[in-house]
């Protein structure tokens, strides 16, 4: 593993552990020896008020290559989430997660996931009905 990396990680590890969007949580997961894996964390977004996804709480992993943060984590809803951002496998799909798009290695582990909360705040009900049928496969409502 890349002590760049490692350190990057720890670094915004420390940093989330002292400011943090509230509701929103990140953890890395442990090692089967109870070591912490500063490279795969357990994140949960909770839904914004007023949207389809208001009172959830939805489960995102973070994976991160050696490399970070010259490449992106990979973030990814397990169970997959039903939303116009996230592919069906449950990946999300974001320019700032895209390395030969918007990443920057100055994003930090607390962006993607404000994003992704903006992202379906301003998803509103009109506008995800016709992306809802699109992946149904149907023309108009029963």
């Amino acid at each position: 593993m890349s002590g760049i990396a490692l350190s990057r990680l720890a670094q915004e590890r420390k940093a989330w552990r002292k400011d943090h969007p509230f509701g929103f949580v990140a953890v890395p997961t442990k090692n089967p020896d109870g070591t912490m894996n500063l490279m795969n964390w357990e994140c949960a977004i909770p839904g914004k008020k007023g949207t389809p996804w208001e009172g959830g709480l939805f489960k995102l992993r973070m994976l991160f290559k050696d490399d970070y943060p010259s490449s992106p984590p990979k973030c990814k809803f397990e169970p997959p989430l039903f939303h116009p951002n996230v592919y069906p496998s449950g990946t999300v799909c974001l320019s700032i997660l895209e390395e030969d798009k918007d990443w920057r290695p100055a994003i930090t582990i607390k962006q993607p996931k404000q994003s992704r909360i903006r992202k379906k705040s301003s998803s509103t009900s009109q506008k995800i009905l016709p992306l809802v049928r699109q992946r149904l496969g149907q023309k108009e409502w029963v």
